[in-house]
């Protein structure tokens, strides 16, 4: 989609304005709790006694109303975390010896061993929600009700988290958890131009997904021809097998595989011809196990037909005939496809005016005869919004007559402003309560599926509960799930992150500011130096510069998700040289100080040279539409601070 023609503890500091040394300024723990955290937030966890001893061996308690993949993925989690043997038994068939094991059970809220287990544990009794109670001490008991066969997976989801490390072995904590999802759509669309994701990147995408309750996913590549340029040819037989897999891979994970067509760049729009071939692209599809279909018609023109047949239909081009062209469509899709096919989801389409709140005649038309049924998906005030606020999602619904489905492009980076960049921000500035006004929000991520986790992490979040978000919470979660946990690859991935902070949009002024952390610490760098206390200066700033350089290291030694490290591959490259630099810069102030001209020198042309280095970096290999640019990092505040160190170097050496 195109223009028309922290952590906690870090953003306590940045907010206060005091800079704590590495590694406390990128601690992932939650302050002031004893509980693990849980992404995305629950709407309720309440801590409720003695966590539960993961025995040698388990039991979970399930029936055929157990949702397979929620059951699956329990059984994984169980033998990850100390349970050698799980043993799977209805509610009639316990053994003897349940009471001195781990008893796991699975199932409907309403299940009658549920909900006895459950307690006075809330039902959310709303769609995807779960109820989830932790019985420690002897009891050694856990409850899993799921309102549906999503709420069954969620609830496990969260129960994953719950894990605590004890001696040798585990616990889960004793909490009880009533959660369900704010949003009824919550994911991502692959709606970006250039370079499509790969299909092993996408049937990762779905495991992704479903570990963060993401429930939505938009198959909508600008650059797949099948999708556009050429949707009424049909895909190639090993590109429908797959499509296929990646059907089967979300349906595993509890999301819902959304394939997307859009015609609208040659469509006859009265040609019941074009509309027989769209409807079979559609069945191609459903019969691979697809149950939701979009037809974006965004990015074409609507002051002109693609043939004549449409003016004589709908009257001569322009907005009040193309809303009635694209309206007399999907009704018809709607109307005689999806409600005459068992278990699809209401039709989505994008309009051709999508990121405004002017009211046209256009969307006038559109409010007045679109099926009330179909999903209209919004951008925001803007193709890339600085903010989405109540008031303007409120007055969208109002233009649209229905409560719009938000198409949020970030941390897409396939326009000219992102050039060089990777966009690794937290999501932020969409306001609590857009829940009211929102059927839900889809994120549009970069041509780099990994790195674009540590955005969607925070936008599955929001979306799930958005009272309750705080990005700055959020963030250092995102980069805990990349890094599994490993305390030091979460702070390089902070230190990195920070780096890579700066979102932009259309015009000159970025919607998130770039290096936010070391910018701060910069300041109080100048400000330490100008009231003549240079050492303080050097001490408080060398252990940053080093956590700078030493990152990329940390980030590709295995703990990090490996596809992350290949996504940021040029700019960690980049990011080494640029660190380097800056350390050496240092310790070129440093040797000035102490009066070793020479030594300082030659750390001053050190610097200079790994400087050099990191500005000739390229993005390698390009999978952006802006090709193989210079790789930014930190840019407007890591080169703008070892410009000022040059320059007092050089009046060091006037002055001298």
């Amino acid at each position: 989609m195109r223009r028309p023609t922290t952590c906690l503890v870090l953003a306590a500091t940045l907010c206060a304005g005091t800079l704590l040394p590495i590694p406390a300024a990128h601690s992932a723990s939650a302050p002031n709790s004893s509980l693990p955290s849980v992404s995305p937030t629950p709407q309720s966890l309440n801590g409720i006694g003695a966590a539960a001893t993961v025995t040698s061996r388990a039991l979970v308690v399930a029936d055929d109303q157990t949702d397979p993949a929620a059951r699956d993925r329990l059984l994984r989690e169980l033998k990850a975390h100390g349970a050698d043997r799980v043993d799977i038994v209805t509610p009639d068939t316990i053994p003897a010896a349940a009471p001195g094991l781990l008893t796991v059970r699975l199932g409907p809220t309403a299940r009658p061993d549920i909900a006895q287990a459950l307690g006075d544990t809330v039902r959310p009794g709303k769609a995807e929600g779960y109820a989830l109670r932790v019985s420690g001490g002897r009891q050694r008991q856990i409850a899993l009700g799921g309102e549906d066969a999503a709420g069954q997976f969620y609830a496990v989801q969260t129960l994953r988290q719950l894990f605590v490390p004890s001696g040798d072995g585990w616990k889960v904590a004793g909490v009880q958890v009533s959660d369900f999802p704010s949003m009824p759509l919550r994911g991502t669309i692959e709606g970006f131009y250039g370079a499509p994701w790969t299909h092993a990147e996408r049937l990762d995408q779905m495991d992704f997904y479903g570990d963060v309750k993401a429930n939505t996913y938009i198959y909508a590549p600008k650059d797949d021809p099948y999708h556009r340029d050429k949707w009424r040819d049909p895909y190639p037989a090993d590109k429908l097998a797959e499509l296929g897999e990646l059907v089967a891979r979300a349906n595993a994970n509890h999301v819902r595989f959304t394939f997307a067509l859009s015609p609208g760049v040659s469509i006859c729009y009265s040609d019941q011809a074009d509309r027989t071939v769209l409807k079979q692209k559609l069945q191609a599809l459903y019969d691979l196990g697809a149950r939701a279909f979009s037809l974006p018609l965004d990015d074409i023109s609507y002051t002109r037909w693609n043939c004549a047949a449409d003016e004589s239909a709908y009257g001569a081009a322009g907005r009040t005939a193309a809303a009635k062209a694209q309206v007399d469509l999907l009704n018809d899709v709607q109307r005689s496809f999806i409600a005459t096919r068992e278990g699809t989801q209401p039709l989505q389409m994008v309009p051709t005016e999508y990121g405004d709140l002017t009211d046209t005649t256009y969307k006038q038309t559109m409010r007045a005869s679109l099926d009330p049924a179909i999903e209209v998906m919004w951008t925001g005030i803007e193709t890339v919004p600085p903010e989405i606020t109540n008031a303007q999602a409120a007055k969208a619904a109002e233009l649209f007559g229905r409560k719009v489905f938000v198409w949020d492009n970030y941390p897409v980076n396939d326009y000219g402003e992102t050039s060089g960049r990777l966009l690794l921000a937290p999501y932020d500035k969409r306001e609590s309560g857009l829940s009211a006004h929102l059927s839900g929000i889809v994120a549009n991520p970069m041509n780099q599926p990994y790195a674009s986790k540590v955005a969607v992490f925070g936008a599955a979040d929001f979306t799930w509960n958005d009272q309750q978000y705080d990005a700055r919470k959020s963030w250092p979660r995102a980069m805990a799930y990349l890094a599994g946990g490993d305390k030091a690859a979460i702070e390089a991935l902070l230190v990195f992150g920070d780096l890579q902070h700066v979102a932009p949009t259309f015009g000159g002024t970025p919607w998130q500011p770039q290096a936010p952390e070391l910018a701060a610490r910069t300041a109080a760098f100048w400000q330490a130096w100008d009231d003549g206390r240079h050492a303080d200066a050097i001490t408080a700033m060398r252990p940053y510069a080093t956590a700078i350089a030493t990152a990329p290291a940390t980030i590709r030694a295995g703990s990090v998700q490996q596809g992350f490290a290949v996504d940021a591959a040029s700019w960690l490259d980049a990011t080494e040289l640029w660190g380097r630099a800056m350390v050496s810069m240092i310790g070129a102030l440093d040797a000035r100080l102490a009066g070793d001209e020479a030594k300082s020198g030659a750390l001053l042309a050190e610097s200079r040279d790994l400087q050099q280095q990191a500005r000739a970096i390229r993005v390698s290999p390009p999978r952006n539409r802006w090709g193989a640019a210079q790789v930014k990092v930190g840019d407007g505040v890591l080169d703008v601070f070892l410009t000022e160190a040059d320059a007092r170097l050089r009046q060091w050496e006037v002055a001298g």
